[in-house]
């Protein structure tokens, strides 16, 4: 069983930035990835920024060039920088934690989200 704690999740003005964490814990020996989706009011979940476990990095296309996500394998915890925040990022965040426990199975975990709200 995969624990994530994630964190950083608030209230920003439009034009601001917020930092998410996520930190995972449990049964993570094997992760392949990590990485952040989100969902606002009505709209679909949808891939914020996601990292793997050779470093690969993808981007959802609404965030490019203002998301950066980053990682401290150490302690098994993936970061999400936002900056130049919109109206249109309001959303809850959801942390994923993809772990490969053997071969070609691959097992998925989410956080219970975090709220982050732009907003004048």
């Amino acid at each position: 069983q995969v624990q994530i704690v994630e964190s950083g999740g608030g209230l920003v003005q439009p034009g601001g930035s917020l930092r998410l964490s996520c930190a995972a814990s449990g049964s993570i020996f094997s992760i392949y990835s990590m990485g952040w989706y989100r969902q606002a009011p009505g709209e679909q979940r949808e891939l914020v920024a996601r990292i793997t476990s050779g470093g690969s990095i993808m981007y959802g296309d609404s965030v490019k060039g203002r998301f950066t996500i980053s990682r401290d394998i150490a302690k098994n915890t993936v970061y999400l920088q936002m900056n130049s925040l919109k109206s249109e990022d309001t959303a809850v965040y959801y942390c994923n934690v993809v772990t490969s426990p053997k071969y070609s199975e691959y097992r998925t975990s989410w956080g219970q989200g975090t709220q982050v709200t732009v907003s004048s």
